[in-house]
């Protein structure tokens, strides 16, 4: 009687074990808003496995970050690696948009310029590319001319919104524009065009909340175990990035996604990129209140100005995973 009951267990074990075992990975559409660095742990996480240790499948799509945002509103994509200044348009017109990671806690972009133009003087007049009106990349343009002592209106800066960074190094070149601010991996590539660096603005330390993991709040409170898991899978990611020891592996990532293939250019995205995370991706609530405070300054969302870090950002998450050594477990 005994054994009888004894392998009716077991087989109870077995059975539900090898259902676990079946269960299909997760599938889900991953955005991220933006081509460049901020990227890599997510692709880092797809090719080395570490989404499918989660049982997780996510598809990750490119859509330049305000239409991800729009889509994400819609509820047709649950995910986005988005700035703060998006998660703030959403919460500031009634979205219930939350960021639950941070990957960058500074604006980190360089203003390269046509030839002919070699100070700020010179951009008196010309045409300065954004990207998109209300991005991370359109703040710090604001920014930057104002720490080179340029107000657009007042200087005759027209600001041209130039879509993606693929799109804004064709309007460089192709003299659509006069300038434009790139992030470090692919200012590099617009220097050796024959586009130099005016103006470093990582060197002015603004702390600036620009790209994290982003889901509504709604999503986050009826699926807890599938964000603790992307959170997870993400912040492995970033941490396999930041390991000397799989230098290679993110090298030849960055080659493929970002299609870099000199050598001298590869080394500096990749020193530019290990370096550009924090080591604990949490929302940064400092970082935040800048962007909140600049967005209304420079008029991009008035309605900014009313809201705190909190309204932006969830940091529960973060805090549970501190609390539990997850960071101290995955880091070397």
């Amino acid at each position: 009687m005994k054994r009888r009951w004894l392998a009716a267990i077991f087989s109870c074990w077995f059975w539900a074990g090898a259902a676990h075992a079946a269960e299909a990975p997760l599938k889900f559409l991953l955005a991220y808003g933006a081509i460049g660095g901020n990227a890599v742990p997510l692709w880092i996480a797809k090719e080395q496995g570490i989404f499918r240790k989660y049982n997780l499948e996510p598809q990750l799509i490119y859509i330049i970050a305000g239409r991800a945002m729009q889509s994400m509103l819609a509820g047709d994509i649950q995910f986005g690696l988005l700035g703060a200044t998006h998660v703030t348009n959403a919460v500031t017109a009634g979205g219930d948009m939350t960021m639950l990671l941070g990957m960058e806690e500074k604006l980190s972009y360089f203003l390269n310029v046509r030839p002919g133009i070699k100070s700020p003087e010179d951009l008196k007049g010309k045409k300065v590319g954004i990207g998109t009106p209300s991005g991370s990349l359109a703040l710090a343009t604001y920014v930057g001319l104002d720490h080179l002592g340029l107000v657009p209106r007042r200087d005759r800066i027209t600001l041209l919104n130039t879509g993606s960074t693929p799109e804004r190094m064709s309007a460089l070149f192709a003299g659509g524009i006069d300038a434009a601010f790139f992030n470090p991996e692919v200012e590099q590539v617009v220097v050796q065009q024959g586009y130099p660096a005016l103006f470093d603005l990582g060197k002015a330390n603004v702390p600036f909340q620009s790209s994290g993991l982003v889901t509504s709040r709604k999503y986050m409170r009826a699926n807890p175990q599938v964000v603790e898991n992307l959170a997870k899978a993400v912040i492995e990611g970033v941490a396999l990035v930041q390991n000397p020891a799989n230098k290679k592996i993110v090298v030849d990532s960055i080659a493929r996604n970002l299609r870099i293939d000199r050598a001298d250019r590869l080394e500096r995205a990749y020193q530019t990129i290990a370096e550009s995370f924090p080591r604990k991706p949490c929302p940064s609530l400092p970082g935040i209140a800048s962007v909140l405070k600049l967005m209304a300054q420079h008029g991009l969302n008035p309605k900014a100005i009313e809201l705190r870090p909190e309204n932006i950002a969830d940091t529960s998450l973060c805090k549970k995973l501190d609390e539990t050594g997850f960071f101290e477990r995955i880091h070397p």
